[in-house]
């Protein structure tokens, strides 16, 4: 901003003279006669004096700093003489704000569909050899027997053994035990060794047999092929056995007959071996890792041939 300053205010050096200094003279009108003392007069012109900022026109200026139309106001960004516009929000800001809104609702749906539509499990041995190897991962469909639904022969479940394969604690749970637990549900923890994956063979009201090595398991007294599933060289039970299947609870055996421990083990255990259907998790459904063993697990048409013969409280 110029200040109508000249330059001998400036810099201490004598103004110049002449027709050029008249651009940077003034007329004194209606001051002091001291206030010109030290000014030098040329052509009726004073130059270089305490009034050397007034115009040559003979109109006063204000000396700099004088009058409020030389202040210049720092919040003034436009010259209207209001404040400008408050800056809008930092759009990295906002950009972080959304991604982190739109990951916690990712992680929110992911734990929601764990916990009632779908949770993985790793498979950790070769008890369901060869539908299932040590190390696949598959999923279990929590929905399949949900609204009054019921496991069927031939399906592949996931339990958990508590009460059946596995004696309950007599300890009693603790916080740590129930925030495990918790965590378990959501799938944000192994599933730990409770958890088991084997074929339903018979449901409530059945009775399965076995004679033994080389004879086939029978459902109510209709034999079960299984070659379509069992591990090669495996019989369907080196064990004779004969149960009925009590109402709500569920027969269940590996593919993998002779590296199995299954509901034949524990037939003189409390709870005979049945494990209750309470206990089931979810029916597996697919396999999805290794991305080569990539499939869906179809019930057999084995068990079709036993329809009507008894099951979940009928007596064929």
């Amino acid at each position: 901003m110029s200040t109508h300053e000249p330059p001998a205010d400036r810099d201490g050096s004598p103004a110049p003279t002449g027709a050029d200094s008249l651009s940077r003279s003034a007329v004194v009108t209606g001051g002091d006669p001291a206030a010109v003392s030290g000014a030098t007069v040329s052509g009726g012109v004073v130059s270089g004096g305490a009034g050397g900022d007034a115009a040559a026109d003979g109109v006063e200026r204000p000396e700099r700093g004088d009058g409020p139309e030389h202040a210049e106001d720092p919040e003034q960004t436009d010259g209207s003489g209001e404040d400008g516009p408050d800056q809008d929000e930092d759009p990295g800001h906002s950009r972080s704000r959304d991604l982190l809104l739109l990951v916690g609702i990712c992680l929110t749906a992911l734990l929601l569909v764990n916990a009632f539509v779908a949770r993985p499990f790793a498979v950790p041995s070769g008890s369901m050899e060869e539908t299932l190897r040590p190390g696949d991962r598959l999923v279990a469909n929590q929905l399949a027997y949900a609204f009054g639904g019921h496991p069927q022969r031939g399906d592949v479940v996931v339990f958990d053994g508590t009460g059946s394969f596995l004696r309950e604690s007599a300890k009693p749970s603790g916080f740590w035990d129930g925030l495990r637990s918790f965590a378990q549900d959501l799938g944000l923890a192994p599933a730990g060794d409770t958890v088991y994956v084997k074929r339903v063979i018979g449901v409530g009201g059945d009775r399965v047999t076995s004679t033994g090595p080389g004879a086939p398991i029978t459902v109510n007294g209709v034999p079960v092929d299984e070659t379509s599933y069992l591990s090669p060289g495996d019989d369907p039970s080196r064990v004779a056995f004969d149960v009925v299947v009590p109402a709500g609870e569920l027969w269940v055996m590996g593919d993998h007959r002779s590296a199995s421990r299954d509901s034949r083990d524990h037939l003189g255990e409390p709870g005979g071996g049945f494990v209750p259907e309470e206990k089931v998790i979810g029916r597996a459904d697919w396999v999805v890792y290794p991305f080569s063993r990539w499939t869906s697990l179809e019930r057999p048409a084995a068990f079709a041939v036993m329809g009507g013969t008894g099951g979940h409280g009928e007596q064929g």
